[in-house]
């Protein structure tokens, strides 16, 4: 297969907090190594929607350094095609042009403590797609693979709109399976964007006696009961503290992941958890959280993991979705082209007419 390959492209540069506009760039050209792809589509994430606003844990501030090197172009969540491969690349990747393919979201440097000791999500160096100018994103007409990125073939025959959400499902698969869901736990997922339905379903895969999926929105909480959630509670209708401990004896839930990413769900899961229980956050917050820590230790003894990305989920995700293993219908709700970025990201700021939103070059 051949393709023909511009000059320039299209694609939103962001250079500042707000500072996001379609820009005409040059094409990337694929060296030893590398990959081009012309991008097929790209999610928009609540990670991009806090970088676009300026949150201090990407641009920095008082209490942290800046994390992002503009000017890059976003986008981490994505599918496409090989358009052009760089020298001794189709031999070691074993890729054709025109196969579908995504690469994992973080680009590992290979050298660090935790890269040499296989823990390459926790890279030090951590250049992730989509917010460093040296790994820039796929809002774009096309994008590079470095020579260090993972790389996964996508089945040519899974729909744009399920494919597209590999990256979110791979990361809900590493907070599940940081849970360490046991049979008949009960399992509370905070949360119900795309990631937190994305661990509905994967949940449900491990065996518990119940999963009962917390939100604010009752669009999501109805998606959330498709997909196997055996309750599905709104926080501002229903005394879920109350609900959850009726269900349990009184003890409260094993489990709890926080996928909300507001205070008052760390608060909540604290409160909900019964002693001895499992503690699972995976959000990143706009602004910072203040909690009683006496929970952790003194009141409770709580094991309390992080999750952070995906460790080698990419191909369990790419799988689950293609064999059906877990529902993701409908998660995508709105397909925009590059120029309708700022309602997008609007739309995903707003959440409450959308659930996971994708711009398509």
């Amino acid at each position: 297969m051949t393709t023909t390959i511009p000059a320039t492209m299209r694609a939103i540069v962001a250079r500042a907090p707000h500072d996001w506009k379609l820009e005409r760039v040059p094409v990337p050209e694929p060296g030893p190594g590398e990959v081009l792809v012309k991008v097929e589509a790209c999610g928009v994430c609540s990670s991009d929607v806090k970088a676009y606003k300026g949150a201090e844990s990407y641009w920095g501030g008082p209490s942290m350094p800046a994390w992002v090197k503009p000017p890059f172009i976003p986008g981490h969540e994505f599918i496409g095609h090989v358009a052009a491969l760089g020298a001794d690349t189709a031999e070691r990747l074993g890729l054709a042009v025109g196969d579908r393919v995504t690469a994992e979201q973080l680009v590992p440097c290979g050298a660090c403590r935790y890269c040499v000791r296989g823990q390459s999500w926790m890279c030090q160096v951590h250049n992730i797609f989509g917010f460093q100018g040296i790994v820039n994103g796929a809002w774009a007409e096309y994008m590079s693979f470095p020579k260090e990125a993972r790389i996964h073939k996508i089945p040519a025959d899974l729909s744009m709109e399920i494919a597209v959400l590999t990256e979110p499902v791979s990361c809900g698969v590493h907070a599940v399976e940081r849970a360490k869901i046991e049979f008949g736990d009960v399992v509370v997922i905070s949360g119900a964007g795309p990631i937190g339905l994305a661990m509905v379903g994967l949940a449900q895969l491990r065996g518990p006696k119940a999963v009962v999926s917390l939100d604010l929105n009752e669009g999501r909480l109805e998606l959330a009961r498709s997909f196997g959630a055996d309750y599905a509670l709104n926080p501002k209708t229903t005394d879920v503290i109350s609900a959850v401990r009726d269900m349990t004896d009184g003890y409260g839930c094993d489990v709890y992941i926080e996928a909300a990413g507001h205070p008052a769900s760390i608060t909540q899961g604290l409160t909900m958890i019964r002693k001895l229980g499992r503690f699972v956050e995976f959000s990143v917050f706009g602004e910072p959280a203040s909690v009683d820590w006496s929970f952790i230790g003194e009141k409770k003894e709580l094991d309390l993991y992080g999750s952070h990305i995906s460790a080698f989920t990419y191909p369990v995700a790419i799988d689950f979705l293609n064999r059906h293993r877990i529902k993701m219908d409908g998660v995508v709700t709105q397909v925009l082209p590059l120029e309708d970025m700022e309602e997008a990201i609007h739309l995903v700021a707003d959440g409450t007419k959308s659930i996971k939103v994708v711009l398509k070059p």
